[in-house]
């Protein structure tokens, strides 16, 4: 297989709102909220505003900003490719998107076993 799997994308209209919040906020972090106050909201926040730590994991970049997930959370969706995909509504109310009338979704599907095998050698990054 010579395609690249990742674990996180995002879509066009992600990628423009990701654009438009940068060029206000500079770089930008996402976290997969797990639940709580905002349900299980992908949540933006400016670079270094979400404190992460041992019990969280890097699944890759959005738009060139990283997107962290908890372990435990993980490792119910690690079988799952997310897209990350931007919608009218509004943001959690600790996102950035909050104000734009647009909010950020998750969109997922299951890999292909010609995926998983190449997954399972890419381990996940581990936050400290």
């Amino acid at each position: 297989m010579n395609t690249i799997v990742t674990r996180i994308s995002a879509t066009e209209a992600a990628l423009a709102l990701i654009n438009e919040l940068q060029a206000k906020h500079g770089k930008l972090m996402f976290h997969q909220s797990g639940g709580c106050c905002d349900g299980s909201a992908p949540m933006c926040y400016a670079d270094g505003e979400f404190y992460l730590g041992g019990a969280d994991v890097k699944l890759g970049e959005v738009g060139g900003m990283p997107f962290y997930m908890s372990l435990s959370q993980f490792q119910y969706w690690e079988h799952t490719h997310l897209t990350l995909d931007a919608i009218p509504g509004t943001g959690g109310q600790f996102s950035l998107e909050r104000p734009t009338g647009l909010r950020f979704i998750i969109r997922s599907r299951l890999y292909s076993d010609e995926e998983w095998k190449q997954l399972e050698q890419q381990p996940i990054e581990h936050c400290s």
